[in-house]
């Protein structure tokens, strides 16, 4: 199998900033353990899920591609997923949240395609291809479902975050990293999770994507549909886990009614949860969805949301009354008395676009240098510059190509040439340009005509104010540079032993069993590898071997932590036998 990203038409359409995180899966990489581990939580989950999960969990691991015996391939689930409208990508583990959701508003699944180690078979905190693949996919077999998260995705990328979300995600990166990863030590470890419990105790005003996180891991990933007294399992993260499948039945977790009061509820990914959120079905989703929305600067605009952004000190858009949209990183507003802002700056190189599209001739090349603009209505005159029509603009004396000085309500004057003016679809003027140009407030100079043009945004007011640009194509946003990458183990010659061990049984599975093969197998790993017990299990599946079968059972009482893993292995094996699986 070759590492080529397999695509299809929902691939093709991702901008360059979200194809620089995809990766190729490499499915060479998978050694025969990492298969048996698939093997097993998928054996697990289906004969546990069918019974506690969504309806749609079954049937979707057949509409997505989803075989219980072997990991899957990016080509065959781009293949299948297709058919659904949906595609899927490989990652290396988290991406920036702001990534994530807008992959999902193109109707893309993200996968870390690295699979968990044998020694967290139960539970990682690291996203791997048992979560993403075994748990995201199949339930979007749901339109219902589906839609909810092509729209979560939508609205989720145009959330602010913060400078203390930035710390958080790399912190949190880097710890799930280094729990997956073989052979790290404790002292490494905790130094991460101390890390991670300082950023979580740092008391700091919730950001929009801090808010909609939550929402989202109480939803798409640890969400349950259904009663509080009768809820059935439709989160990834608990589909994936065969241990936190089986412990959020439990009364000992707390079931509480969804409802918007979920975005306030953080979490901490590498526990347990200990409460989760009942959604009666899946349009309600939508609806509390909708209702955070309308809370988010996305809508609202004005100060609160430039604020949001000048904070955050990230690439951000606002857009005018005109629909003149304006990116870049805003470093300051002036306010009126009544918090209204009545001017504004960005820093570096800024862009204006009209519906998402940059305006030609306004891209970074002509604002390298930053953006600023007073808002608001002229003094003593009722009618706002952008509702003025040609006759408006004559009589206030704004001619093309002449000499105009004006005052706005809030005291900022403006003084210069007019050169000429851009207007949106409905005619209205968003943009004029002007020459030899000063504007003052109070005793402050804002521009001088030495720094060149002035270009006038117009506009009463902030509409909407939302992270990212508003014309990707306006900034060279291919600059991902992880601070941490997962940890590629070496494996030692003893691994290597084991691993074929592994790949022969695999093999026998398919071909047929040669069952004195299998019990010299057997024997080495007694000799070998007396503390594996998952090899074991797939022997006995094979030759019902007495001396096997004891061989676990005194693995049960070497090795307590797994004894329940083996007990359910054998249980796996006894339905088999009878034909319940």
């Amino acid at each position: 199998m070759n590492t080529v990203v397999e695509t299809n038409e929902l691939l093709d359409r991702l901008p360059p900033h979200l194809k620089q995180y995809i990766k190729p899966q490499n499915y060479e990489q998978y050694t025969p353990i990492n298969q048996a581990v698939w093997r097993y939580v998928m054996r697990k989950n289906v004969d546990y899920l069918r019974a506690v999960a969504h309806e749609s969990y079954v049937g979707g691991l057949k509409r997505t591609g989803i075989s219980i015996d072997e990991i899957p391939s990016m080509y065959g689930m781009n293949r299948i997923l297709k058919e659904i409208g949906w595609a899927a990508v490989a990652v290396d583990g988290f991406i920036p949240p702001n990534a994530f959701m807008e992959f999902q508003a193109y109707k893309v699944l993200v996968i870390a395609s690295d699979i968990r180690q044998l020694e967290n078979i139960e539970y990682t905190p690291a996203p791997d291809i048992i979560h993403e693949g075994a748990g995201h996919a199949p339930i979007i077999a749901s339109p219902d479902y589906a839609e909810y998260l092509r729209r979560f995705g939508e609205i989720g990328a145009k959330a602010i975050s913060s400078a203390h979300d930035t710390d958080m995600y790399d912190a949190v990166r880097e710890l799930s990293i280094l729990k997956e990863a073989e052979g790290i030590s404790t002292e490494r470890i905790e130094a991460a999770e101390h890390r991670v419990l300082q950023l979580q105790n740092k008391k700091v005003t919730p950001s929009e994507i801090a808010l909609i996180r939550n929402l989202h891991w109480w939803t798409v990933e640890y969400g349950l549909v259904g009663t509080v007294e009768a809820p059935k399992i439709y989160g990834a993260g608990l589909l994936s886990s065969i241990g936190e499948s089986v412990w959020c039945m439990k009364d000992e977790v707390k079931k509480i009614p969804y409802s918007i009061e979920a975005a306030y509820q953080d979490f901490d990914i590498t526990k347990p949860q200990p409460q989760l959120y009942v959604t009666p079905d899946f349009a309600y989703l939508q609806e509390v969805l909708e209702e955070f929305a309308n809370s988010m600067a996305v809508r609202k605009g004005g100060w609160r949301g430039l604020k949001k952004l000048i904070e955050s000190k990230q690439l951000g858009t606002i857009e005018l009354s005109t629909g003149l949209q304006v990116s870049g990183h805003f470093t300051r507003m002036i306010q009126n008395e009544d918090n209204e802002v009545v001017y504004f700056e960005t820093e570096g190189e800024t862009a204006l676009s009209y519906r998402e599209k940059e305006v030609i001739g306004h891209g970074v090349s002509r604002h390298s240098k930053g953006f600023r603009s007073p808002l608001g209505k002229l003094k003593g005159i009722n009618l706002a510059i952008e509702n003025m029509g040609p006759r408006d603009l004559q009589a206030y004396n704004f001619y093309d190509g002449k000499p105009i000085s004006f005052e706005f309500e809030s005291g900022i004057t403006v003084e210069g040439l007019n050169v000429t003016g851009i207007r949106n679809l409905r005619g209205e003027l968003m943009l004029i340009q002007f020459t030899d140009c000063t504007v003052r407030y109070k005793e402050e100079v804002l521009f001088r005509p030495d720094m060149g043009d002035f270009d006038m945004a117009v506009g009463k007011e902030i509409l909407s104010a939302f992270a990212g640009a508003a014309d990707y194509r306006s900034f060279d946003l291919v600059t991902h540079n992880p601070s941490s990458e997962t940890i590629r183990v070496t494996l030692s010659e003893e691994e290597k032993m084991l691993n074929d061990y592994y790949k022969e049984i695999r093999e026998m599975r398919s071909n047929g069993v040669i069952k004195s093969r299998c019990m010299e197998i057997f024997e080495a790993l007694q000799k070998d590898h007396p503390y594996d017990w998952l090899l074991p299990l797939e022997l006995y599946e094979l030759t019902k071997a007495e001396a096997v079968l004891q061989h676990l059972i005194q693995l049960k009482e070497r090795r307590p932590k797994v004894s329940h893993l083996i007990d359910d292995g054998l249980l796996l094996i006894e339905k088999q036998n009878i034909g319940i699986n």
